[in-house]
């Protein structure tokens, strides 16, 4: 498992839309909201659909509704996996959060950028890649000291799928 921390790069970006994870005991519960992606990102998005691991961070993988080629979950708390998802805002120039110097976690040779969220959990997001890939990890999963170790389950899936390159 290789981990660094990296600089992110200032680049424009447009808004996150993030929905809370609604989690329950069962098999079929609601899981994240479904993003749209754009055009260019439905096919890597799919294809990272199937090449997901069955178990990330000891978690097996679940069904959570509504289905669909742009989400996954894994465990309860789940973590949380949307593919084709917009910039993150603190990325985007002139946004409120806007925060060029905020530094980027590389695992397992997947670059990602953490934002610690109100209720502890930390949503990742892929930068320098062709399609943002989303990733919530619950402070369950994290704890205390902000443990990303689920990211190095996912890398190969995305480093197979998703292309090295810039967004605009």
């Amino acid at each position: 498992m290789t981990f660094s921390l990296r600089r992110s790069l200032g680049l424009p970006a447009v808004v996150v839309l993030f929905a809370a994870v609604g989690c329950s005991s069962g098999n079929d519960t609601a899981g994240p909201a479904v993003p749209t992606p754009p055009a260019r990102a439905v096919g890597p998005c799919r294809a990272l659909h199937k090449a997901l691991p069955e178990s990330v961070d000891g978690m097996e993988r679940r069904k959570a509704g509504p289905v669909s080629d742009f989400t996954a979950v894994w465990g309860d708390p789940a973590i949380a996996l949307r593919c084709g998802v917009l910039r993150p805002e603190i990325i985007r120039e002139g946004s409120k959060t806007y925060a060029p110097s905020t530094g980027s976690v590389e695992a397992d040779g997947v670059e990602w950028l953490p934002e610690q969220l109100s209720d502890g959990s930390i949503r990742c997001t892929t930068v320098h890649r062709e399609v943002w890939v989303e990733v919530t990890l619950p402070k369950k999963v994290v704890g205390g000291a902000g443990d990303l170790g689920a990211l190095t389950d996912l890398a190969d899936a995305v480093k197979k799928t998703i292309p090295f390159g810039y967004v605009d």
